[in-house]
């Protein structure tokens, strides 16, 4: 349920409607925008009579809400959320952004990596350090020592770090390390205990859509987050699992435009994942941009032949400088204003 508040209600009105509604045993989420101010009303909303709501003074109108997901809502939060990621790197609102470096961090070759990509315009630097992989048999990642190497070159190249969290228990060291974004990955978008603790560690997430999830599926998932105070939420579609064969996933680009419609968080998009092929990375990202994404997450490795992990979709940094000019054309296309005749 929603409450919208009179544009005349004072602070102290709005403070006392506030607590009314929660000593009725209800959580609210306050979202003021620019033209008006909305009461999320949070919990067994049928145990309220929006007429006694709607007779207050200060309420302009009452309006339910049928969706599950209430904090991820755009009908509880109208405005774009903008979320910072550490060096001033802004993402949603109008703000774009680039994640690119390699699948897993290596070692010594990071450093490379992530200048060549900043060179090229990326704006923040993802690696990972613990690897969740289809095969116990293959690299699971560098752990603690890879972490170390991502935050010393994200401290260099003043660009936060994203990095996948998969173990609970491995939130406080991700923490203490400095890690500016906690990504979840696509095995773990339903693993709701993870989806809770970087949920009360209160560090931006890149939540990536699972496998074979909804798009209502993800923004429960966002909503597992957000529940426990943490609203800097991003999420990620990287493909999903359909019957085809020829590509890694299937890229649902629809998923950004109707991310956009139905919640106020950023929709950061992944080529790489979604394709799983080099050849058809660049053209995924220039669909995501097209589309309105916030954000994109690229592969890129200055040795694909060689990578630890998913070298057979990472960008050269040659290829991937190519991409960032191409994707700068886009973005002009699909944010400048067009004059009426």
């Amino acid at each position: 349920m929603i409450a919208v508040v009179k544009d005349s209600a004072t602070t102290e009105q709005l403070d006392h409607l506030v607590r009314w509604i929660e000593g009725r045993g209800f959580k609210t989420n306050v979202s003021q925008g620019d033209n008006e101010t909305l009461i999320g009303i949070i919990g067994d909303t049928t145990r309220i009579d929006p007429f006694i709501l709607e007779s207050m003074d200060i309420v302009e109108r009452v309006q339910r809400v049928s969706e599950p997901y209430k904090l991820a809502n755009r009908k509880f939060h109208p405005e774009d959320t903008v979320i910072d990621c550490g060096h001033g790197v802004l993402v949603g609102g109008g703000n774009f952004q680039v994640i690119a470096g390699p699948c897993s961090v290596e070692g010594e070759n990071l450093i490379r990596i992530a200048r060549a990509a900043k060179a090229a315009g990326a704006t923040m630097l993802r690696g990972g350090a613990f690897k969740p992989r289809t095969s116990p048999y293959t690299s699971q990642g560098m752990g603690e020592r890879g972490l170390d190497l991502l935050m010393e070159a994200g401290s260099e190249l003043e660009m936060p770090v994203v990095t996948e969290v998969m173990d609970p228990r491995d939130v406080e060291l991700f923490i203490r390390k400095g890690v500016n974004v906690l990504q979840i990955g696509a095995r773990n978008a339903q693993n709701f205990p993870l989806l809770r603790e970087v949920g009360r560690a209160g560090a931006p997430v890149l939540l990536k859509r699972g496998m074979s999830q909804t798009i209502d599926e993800l923004l429960m998932s966002a909503e597992y987050v957000m529940s426990e105070g943490n609203a800097s939420v991003m999420l990620c579609e990287r493909g999903i699992r359909t019957f085809e064969t020829r590509t890694r996933n299937t890229f649902d680009v629809n998923a950004i435009p109707v991310l956009h419609h139905l919640t106020h968080l950023p929709v950061v998009a992944d080529p790489s994942h979604s394709t799983g092929y080099t050849r058809y990375v660049r053209p995924a990202a220039y669909a995501a941009v097209a589309a309105g994404a916030d954000a994109l997450e690229v592969e890129v490795h200055d040795c694909p032949s060689q990578a630890w992990s998913d070298g057979a979709q990472a960008l050269t940094p040659p290829q991937f400088a190519d991409a960032m000019r191409r994707i700068a054309l886009i973005r002009d296309a699909v944010t400048a204003p067009i004059e009426e005749a």
